[in-house]
């Protein structure tokens, strides 16, 4: 007597088990990438472009491909986010083992002079370099006293003393503390009452607020407490007519 087991393929059309997996593979994915954390999807170095590479492979396959049993591919991506995690995991707690998943910073630029065997090194071109520069608001190489491709590929730069901007500290201005972050008060018409309760803010003094201005918090799609205890408040209905965007 054989058993009956459950096939996909043979107990429902084919779109349907391909929407079912779809659903199953970005339900997993998202899984995984819950796991591994926000540095998966930042900006990434050469490990991680390999793993988010490899786990959209799989994903892939595990919606479209049902030539593939459906729990192969869920080992499989599961092994993968096991050894990625564990792989991490040793980067974190060990130099050598970061050093080489990760690889190390590479200086291109020292106290305005290009080092070129470091950037054929890196297959790191010129024209790159100066686009990399320009988004730094750099355009004369000059002003550069150090700067290194890191091991996610942005580049880091270090200007030269005289052309750094110019501080509050350099000028000797005193400057008022800020201990805090800013405080979302009213988002799209709702009071953030856990933020109120959290930061000991009271429902009625942002309610009197409000009232200064002849508004409710209806009529607020967004209010925030800054640091340095402003309030900044943005209406619904700006009364802008020409706005700058429109199409």
């Amino acid at each position: 007597m054989t058993k009956n087991r459950f096939n996909w393929g043979e107990k429902m059309p084919e779109y349907i088990v391909i929407i079912l997996r779809s659903i199953a593979s970005f339900s997993l994915l998202l899984i995984g990438a819950r796991i591994l954390g926000k540095q998966t999807i930042s900006q990434m170095t050469l490990f991680d472009f390999v793993a988010a590479i490899s786990l959209g492979a799989i994903a892939a396959n595990l919606a479209f491909n049902i030539k593939i049993k459906f729990h192969h591919a869920v080992i499989a991506l599961a092994i993968y986010v096991a050894v990625i995690y564990l792989l991490a995991f040793i980067s974190l707690k060990n130099k050598k083992g970061r050093k080489l998943f990760a690889g190390d910073p590479t200086i291109v630029i020292q106290n305005g002079k290009i080092l070129e065997g470091n950037m054929k090194r890196m297959r790191y071109t010129l024209d790159y370099l100066n686009q990399q520069l320009r988004e730094k608001d750099v355009f004369n190489i000059e002003e550069v006293l150090f700067a290194i491709v890191e091991t996610n590929g942005t580049l880091t730069v270090l200007k030269k003393p005289q052309f750094r901007n110019v501080t509050r500290q350099d000028l000797m201005i005193t400057v008022m503390p800020e201990k805090k972050l800013p405080i979302e008060l009213i988002m799209d018409g709702e009071i953030m009452k856990e933020n109120l309760e959290q930061n000991n803010i009271q429902l009625s003094w942002l309610e009197s607020e409000l009232q200064k201005r002849n508004l409710t918090s209806r009529n607020v799609v967004y209010a925030v407490m800054a640091a340095n205890g402003n309030l900044y408040i943005d209406k619904f209905m700006d009364h802008i007519h020409s706005p700058i965007d429109k199409e």
